[in-house]
């Protein structure tokens, strides 16, 4: 078989991994969310502990230790539900960027091992910028119900 015939054959091979990107998508949500829920819940089991993390250990630039805390636990809780969801697409992908990345600058010294968690959670969250939540979201399920509706 010939090169350029070879080229074709695989790249007709690779259009057929594309029903792998709505059950990805939803992967890449429910790891991320449940990462930051996760941090969320923490925080706000014990609050005394996180204001004085925000106070001692995090330097969240602009914002007070006590309102950086409620902003990033609020932020941590509410967000992931609706990245789970698909709803209002790219709003939470973009809010969870926005955490994520603030965890990262607030911390002077942050662990390799934490920083390369935090890299992956980033590169999920951009994949999900790019492609929007997917066919397995709650807005891809209303639109298939609403394809097959009677006009």
């Amino acid at each position: 078989m010939a090169a350029p015939a070879l080229i074709r054959r695989a790249l007709q091979g690779l259009r057929h991994l594309q029903v792998l990107e709505a059950p990805l998508l939803l992967l890449a949500r429910l790891h991320v969310a449940w990462v930051f829920f996760a941090s969320g819940m923490t925080k706000l089991r014990d609050w005394e502990t996180t204001l004085m993390l925000f106070t001692d250990e995090y330097h969240v630039p602009l914002l007070p230790p006590e309102a950086a805390a409620w902003a990033g636990t609020a932020g941590e809780l509410l967000l992931p539900p609706l990245l789970v969801l698909g709803l209002l697409d790219r709003v939470p992908v973009l809010g969870l960027l926005v955490v994520n990345g603030v965890a990262v600058l607030s911390l002077p010294e942050i662990a390799p091992a934490a920083l390369v968690q935090h890299q992956l959670w980033g590169v999920l969250l951009l994949v999900l910028v790019v492609h929007g939540p997917g066919a397995w979201s709650l807005p891809g399920f209303w639109r298939r119900i609403a394809a097959r509706a009677p006009r």
